[in-house]
């Protein structure tokens, strides 16, 4: 049976990855996107766009109520918007740490919050997390990405706790390095540092986190919550 599915930041790299997942797979797929245009592939895979700063409370508001009048309530919730601002902790402003915790954990919170009032009528629903192998293992001049998809393990087990009876389940994935193009603009040599500490060698596939997420969207895992999935080529194991 076709669902409601909304997929946040779904116009690029791992969160467009997810929505042509899910779309190929006969759900009525929608994204929110802040900036820039979503490929036209989506629209011929009948998804809906609905520009969205899950920073701002009332386009949240705005864009569920499009969505809903569209596809019905939404079933299953991919929070995967997100922002990176790196600097070393020395020299990053208070707005570099703030605004990536307003989005990335925030903004999270705003998106899940509206979503699980459908789930609740219907007493059920799937929530997934897109954190980040950096959130258990670190990264020099990360400190403010790391905290906030650090943030959302934390918020995804409480919520996994209150509201299981209900069946709905809260997971997080947490991919490693992928090739997308927020590392493709990496030099080759740091690249090649990064897949020198990645045990099986490579970078991983867009294709293979949307994987990981239909999965924990499935009638298959109807089993599983808080959990935390890494999808890291091994970078991450022990953490």
């Amino acid at each position: 049976m076709s669902r409601s599915v909304l997929v946040t930041g779904g116009n690029r790299g791992i969160g467009l990855a997810i929505a042509r997942a899910f779309a190929d797979g006969g759900d009525k797929v929608a994204i929110t996107y802040r900036s820039g245009e979503p490929p036209a592939d989506l629209v011929m895979r009948g998804v809906l766009a609905v520009r969205c700063d899950i920073t701002d409370a009332e386009q949240v508001e705005q864009a569920y109520k499009e969505i809903e009048a569209a596809h019905g309530t939404v079933e299953v919730l991919v929070a995967n918007a997100g922002i990176t601002r790196d600097q070393l902790l020395l020299r990053m402003s208070e707005e570099d740490f703030t605004s990536v915790l307003e989005t990335n954990l925030t903004g999270t919170f705003r998106v899940v919050k509206r979503a699980n009032r459908g789930m609740l009528r219907a007493k059920k629903g799937r929530v997934v997390l897109i954190s980040s192998v950096v959130a258990l293992l670190g990264s020099a001049g990360q400190a403010n990405y790391a905290a906030s998809k650090a943030g959302l393990v934390g918020f995804a087990r409480s919520l996994a706790r209150e509201l299981g009876s209900r069946n709905i389940t809260f997971n997080v994935v947490a991919p490693g390095f992928v090739d997308t193009d927020m590392t493709r603009v990496l030099s080759e040599e740091q690249r090649a540092g990064i897949v020198a500490q990645v045990p099986l060698g490579r970078y991983g596939r867009p294709e293979e986190i949307a994987a990981t997420v239909r999965f924990l969207a499935s009638d298959d895992a109807s089993y599983i919550t808080g959990a935390v999935i890494p999808v890291d080529g091994g970078l991450g194991m022990g953490h």
